[in-house]
């Protein structure tokens, strides 16, 4: 079996490292499938570099196609263009796509219009909201999907429902929790991690990317603001984006740069009473990011993935969103949905610092070992 992995992000390639390592760890005399790993260049970053994938263990990809920049619409067509050319000249018996990003769409299109066979691992999952880019992304992949590699039975159920077949379901786990458990025992402790005299359960670590939180200036204000003021003085930290940082500057934040040979910056609103305790720092890899992450009290964000790390670590998560696509952080999990309104935290925040926070459990399946069970489907296929 020829077998052709899509990455478009970061992401997208801890998703499918486990997968390639499944392949490369099955004895050759049972181990029929070649692999080609295609990066489309989706999300330009400049932080993956080789170390990227070295320290990761993660394979540098066989190309790039370097489809970055422009609308949706137009990124949507530079890849399908770029890999219909890549897909000719490397035919494949399955192309295999990963998450919900632009690049899942989009190569999921050429393949079929190529009579050719698509995976989806993460199939199912729905937040129900047609505002989301990713909610069209994961709708049109399904719609084209032969083999559906499932997180959850809520996955399940979602693809039963439109009527796909059980013997195209593969309920397989979550092949996120492969990584983080391969790599847990590796996580790294940030640069300013002593610098900042954090202490383990005395911080928090916040993350906000959503164009609906962030690129409103009053509304991050009123986020920031919000998260501070229910903190308990407790440390904030929030790796951010450069963009969103010239935003937090611009609207009504005062920044104060603590020493030039430090990686972050301070601020502190000025209607704040909690006194300075927001720090935001750079991007973090995947390594420091869930060092940070572990040792955390809780975290607050708006991201899908990180509640599903989360919960496998028992740190408390709450989700500044309306809805969510994995609703088993929250059956299950250690997750709760806060929503959009600042005004909401408060109650969370309060059941955090009393130490009431539900302990939660793990879901079926995400026990590190996904992607052999996907390696298993793919061979009997």
């Amino acid at each position: 079996m020829n077998l052709t992995l899509i990455a478009g992000a970061r992401p997208n390639f801890m998703k499918i490292a486990p997968i390639i390592h499944a392949i490369k760890n099955t004895d050759v005399s049972h181990n029929k499938i070649n692999y080609r790993l295609v990066h489309t260049g989706q999300h330009y970053d400049r932080n993956m570099s080789g170390s990227f994938f070295e320290d990761l263990n993660i394979p540098e990809p066989d190309v790039n196609l370097e489809c970055n920049g422009g609308s949706q619409a137009e990124q949507t067509a530079a890849i399908m263009i770029a890999f219909e050319k890549e897909l000719m000249n490397n035919p494949a018996d399955i192309v295999m796509v990963v998450g919900d990003v632009t690049s899942t769409m989009a190569c999921s299109i050429v393949a079929k219009k190529l009579n050719t066979k698509v995976a989806h691992v993460e199939a199912g999952i729905r937040s129900f909201d047609l505002t989301m880019p990713e909610e069209i992304n994961r709708m049109v992949t399904d719609c084209l999907t032969d083999y559906f590699f499932t997180t959850s039975e809520t996955a399940n159920e979602n693809l039963k429902k439109l009527g796909v077949p059980d013997n195209r379901i593969f309920f397989v786990g979550n092949v996120m929790i492969d990584t983080l458990m391969a790599n847990r025992e590796r996580f790294r402790k940030p640069a300013f991690f002593d610098d900042l005299r954090l202490e383990a359960q005395n911080y928090l670590v916040l993350t906000l990317h959503r164009p609906a939180n962030v690129d409103e200036a009053d509304r991050l204000k009123n986020f920031l603001s919000a998260i501070i003021d229910n903190s308990g003085g407790m440390p904030i930290i929030f790796p951010v984006h450069p963009r969103t940082a010239k935003i937090i500057s611009e609207s009504g934040f005062k920044s104060i740069i603590n020493s030039s040979n430090l990686t972050y910056t301070q601020f502190t609103s000025f209607n704040n009473n909690s006194g300075n305790n927001l720090f935001l720092t750079q991007p973090l890899g995947y390594l420091e990011f869930n060092y940070l992450v572990e040792r955390s009290k809780a975290v607050i964000t708006d991201s899908g993935g990180i509640t599903e790390e989360t919960t496998v670590m028992g740190v408390p998560c709450m989700t500044l969103r309306d809805n969510t696509e994995r609703p088993e952080t929250i059956t299950l999990g250690t997750n709760e949905l806060v929503g959009t309104d600042p005004g909401a935290l408060k109650t969370y925040m309060d059941r955090l610092l009393e130490g009431k926070w539900k302990k939660g459990s793990i879901p079926a399946l995400w026990d590190g070992k996904t992607a052999d069970r996907i390696l298993q489907v793919l061979l009997s296929l």
